[in-house]
């Protein structure tokens, strides 16, 4: 491990059964650039730190591109400070893999994180609230795991859909822009109307995905509350 390598450390995830990836840059002088948890700003720390005691690995550059060592720290530095952490869209993977490649990507947002499509908000604001209001500690934790597993449920529904428009997106540009090429103003009007729908659909997707984040973390956080009066 070196100048510029994207590491990471394997950390329990709450409550949850086995573990998550923290990643981060390693700037070659014992200090690692990353988002630094419960700060949740990206900060410049020791390796001891980002390790925690824990063995620290090398992710495998693979047949990726990646950027010259050197760059890869520069694109660490530029957004120190930041604090725009999002479990979907912007955690410690993002940001490590955007130092590095350019491409902000998690791979193991579909074991840990839990999406929804279908299932209405509040189909678990209510087991939440009970959870909360209730004073059975154990009803309390049930609830919450159930509230978790109606979300995880729906991942495999909801993820395919925001990907699809993603790429309806990008592949309606290029019909417009091959129309225009071809002095086809029509068509490139109509392939950016559909362009436009799909953006909307994009949008909406994203806006209940942050939605969802938001609450995930908030029931995470309760069942480890609840564990702890528990004695857990």
């Amino acid at each position: 491990m070196g100048l510029g390598d994207q590491i990471y450390v394997l950390r329990e995830w709450l409550t949850l059964d086995g573990l998550y990836e923290h990643h981060g840059i390693d700037c070659g002088d014992g200090s690692v650039i990353h988002y630094r948890k419960p700060s949740e700003r990206i900060e410049r720390t020791s390796w001891q730190t980002f390790s925690r005691g824990q063995p620290v690995q090398r992710l495998a550059e693979g047949q990726r591109f990646c950027f010259l060592p050197e760059i890869v720290v520069e694109r660490a530095q530029s957004r120190l400070g930041e604090q725009k952490y999002n479990l979907l869209f912007n955690n410690c993977e993002h940001f490590a893999t955007w130092c590095k490649t350019g491409i902000s990507e998690s791979q193991q947002i579909r074991r840990f994180l839990p999406l929804i499509d279908n299932l209405p908000l509040e189909g678990l604001k209510d087991p939440l609230t009970q959870a909360l209001q209730g004073t059975d500690p154990r009803n309390a934790q049930r609830l919450l795991n159930e509230a978790l597993g109606d979300i995880r449920l729906s991942w495999n529904e909801l993820q395919p859909q925001y990907q699809q428009a993603q790429a309806e997106v990008q592949a309606w540009q290029a019909v417009a822009q091959q129309a225009l090429q071809q002095q086809r103003e029509d068509l490139a009007r109509a392939a950016l109307h559909k362009k436009r729908d799909y953006q909307q659909r994009e949008a909406q997707l994203k806006t209940q995905l942050n939605q969802l984040a938001t609450l995930t973390e908030t029931i995470l956080r309760d069942m480890l509350k609840t564990q702890a009066d528990q004695g857990l």
